[in-house]
């Protein structure tokens, strides 16, 4: 499994980004039998046809591997990576399976927001109708997935490989992400999953309202219109220099969604690419013009390292004050992973931050 590193794709954080020699090492030592996939539930879920259809079955998905037909209504679902288990539980859906927040999570292996919408589903960790959950940190965990027989398995936000897909498509239907590997927006994450478990018209109904709720967050903070922006990664002791991330990623996504520009720059030298960032030399740090530059850091030191060094210190929104750098590991993923969930719990804190860097403009 291709796993992004949620603050940087520097090549010494790959836990969050990317480690084929892992993912193949997993895969390799992850034997699926047909025993391991007939083994029973370990957990109860709530119904997933208990609200109204809005979708008939059978329906098939496209996606980057092909596609998946679905021939009745979902009432066992699983999740891999970040997202997919938020947009399912936001339509009601309680999983039988979601992976724990090793990253940026609390002390349940979850987050604030997706405690809040499980316990009004009466299905919040510790209870009887909880989701099981299984570690991603050595990428997917086909064997746990496998135990809990699931009748469909949710990557819609993903980076599954042809591999992972092929040994997932093992245990049961899946839905990959559609193109680029963790590229997919919050709005067709929600749309495609929401096609896959019987809830199209309140899937477009949780976007729109979701897309109304930050609408009306951003408007409070107008200075923030217009501004161009980077969102990038800067660790000055890792001596990586700059990445970057491109249109591809969510992250600029959501800042050009609330009325923000990336900057030429960053565009410029990532037409056409598909990835989701592009390395760029400490040397020619000078040369990522922008109104704002918004990173994660690991603590406050590290901003005051960022400052001071004397490449990355050139880059002019840093020079100009205009640098949100932010540690808060769970602030940061709500933001990298966004879902219906996880935006309107994010904006509270998050557009201050750029209110405050907009307002240092010159």
């Amino acid at each position: 499994m291709t796993f992004p590193l949620l603050p940087g794709p520097s090549p010494t954080r790959r836990m969050l980004f990317s480690s084929a020699g892992k993912a193949a090492a997993v895969l390799a030592a992850a034997t699926l039998t047909l025993s391991a996939c007939s083994t029973g539930p370990a957990t109860t879920v709530a119904d997933a046809g208990s609200s109204s259809n809005s979708t008939a079955f059978p329906v098939t998905i496209d996606h980057v591997y092909g596609s998946t037909t679905i021939e009745k209504q979902p009432t066992r679902v699983a999740t891999v990576s970040w997202v997919n288990d938020d947009v399912a539980i936001a339509l009601g859906v309680v999983p039988v399976g979601v992976p724990r927040n090793e990253w940026g999570g609390n002390g349940k292996g979850s987050t604030p927001w997706k405690d809040e919408a499980l316990e009004k589903l009466g299905a919040g960790f510790g209870s009887a109708k909880a989701p099981a959950q299984y570690s991603e940190a050595d990428g997917i965990n086909f064997t746990e997935i496998a135990k809990l027989s699931p009748d469909v398995i949710l990557a819609a936000y993903s980076g599954l490989t042809a591999e992972d897909y092929k040994k997932l498509s093992e245990i049961a239907p899946v839905v990959a992400h559609p193109d680029v590997a963790y590229g997919t927006s919050w709005q067709d994450a929600t749309t495609i999953i929401g096609k896959a478990l019987g809830k199209e018209a309140e899937a477009s109904k949780l976007v729109s309202d979701t897309e109304s709720t930050v609408k009306d967050k951003v408007a409070r903070f107008p200075q923030i219109q217009g501004k161009s922006f980077i969102y990038g990664n800067l660790e000055p002791a890792k001596g990586d220099g700059v990445n970057v991330y491109t249109a591809n990623d969510n992250r600029p996504r959501f800042l050009s969604e609330i009325g923000m520009t990336l900057a030429p720059v960053v565009a410029d030298n990532s037409k056409g690419s598909k990835e989701f960032y592009i390395p760029w030399s400490a040397e020619k740090a000078n040369e990522l013009q922008s109104d704002i530059f918004v990173t994660w850091v690991p603590d406050a030191s590290t901003t005051d390292a960022i400052k001071a060094d004397p490449l990355l210190g050139q880059i002019p929104a840093i020079k100009n004050g205009a640098l949100v750098a932010d540690s808060d590991n769970t602030l940061t993923l709500s933001i990298s992973a966004s879902s219906p969930l996880s935006l309107p719990w994010s904006l509270d804190a998050f557009l201050p931050q750029l209110a405050t860097a907009a307002d240092a403009v010159k």
